[in-house]
């Protein structure tokens, strides 16, 4: 899969497309300038496939590339960050 994950700024959320009109969502709130990553969604019929961290790595790069910051309230999104420490300079301090 050689997707390219997008935000969906009406629908506060970065999005990766799957197969057949599919997609991968990381939902977000924004609170005093910073990126709230509240839930992340793979369609069950995806899951193990690694298709969360592709999401969570386009999301974490977009954020890098626009200078915002993110703050974790996601389970997956923290464990995300725990294994991949090169992200820690998107988080907000």
């Amino acid at each position: 899969m050689n997707a390219k994950v997008t935000e969906n700024t009406q629908q506060h959320r970065f999005e990766l497309p799957i197969a057949d009109g599919a997609i991968a969502a990381a939902y977000y709130r924004l609170e005093n300038g910073r990126v709230v990553l509240i839930h992340t969604e793979v369609p069950s019929e995806f899951s193990g496939q690694g298709i969360a961290s592709q999401l969570a790595h386009g999301t974490f790069e977009m954020l890098r590339k626009t200078g915002r910051k993110a703050i974790p309230k996601c389970q997956f999104m923290g464990q995300f960050l725990v294994k991949n420490p090169q992200y820690s300079d998107v988080l907000a301090g």
